[in-house]
């Protein structure tokens, strides 16, 4: 008997669907909310970067940000996600796994995974479907 597990996921949240056994419904098994991901670049980093002078001359410099304020928070919830799904399969909640995200968090999300846990991943889509499937349920 094969389970499998489809997580489909966005910056702002992920959902968790499962199939518990061939040829039945898939059921909505857990729900992620992520609130830190609906914010904007200036909502995160709400005050300026630091200034520098220079070593010669009276001038100063902005000095930037090495990660935008979106990829360091959208990173944090991919990095739990990933261990949420290892947790899981260690807990023998799936077999096959299926990963559905926007291409850059699916990037994030196969790096975060450990060897194991992205052993039983059966396919992806890099495509954001979750913005739909708010839209139907609110």
């Amino acid at each position: 008997m094969s389970r499998a597990s489809i997580l489909i996921a966005d910056r702002r949240g992920a959902r968790l669907f499962e199939q518990t056994r061939e040829h039945m419904p898939i059921r909505l098994h857990t729900t992620f909310e992520h609130p830190a991901g609906r914010l904007r670049e200036g909502e995160i980093y709400a005050d300026r970067p630091g200034r520098v002078h220079d070593r010669m001359g009276d001038q100063r410099h902005g000095v930037g940000r090495e990660e935008s304020g979106v990829a360091h928070v959208t990173a944090g919830f991919t990095r739990e996600m990933a261990d949420f799904l290892r947790s899981s399969r260690l807990n023998l909640h799936y077999d096959q796994l299926v990963l559905v995200a926007g291409p850059k968090l699916l990037g994030g999300l196969r790096q975060a995974l450990d060897r194991d846990t992205a052993a039983p991943v059966s396919a992806s889509l890099p495509k954001d479907l979750l913005q739909g499937l708010r839209a139907r349920s609110a």
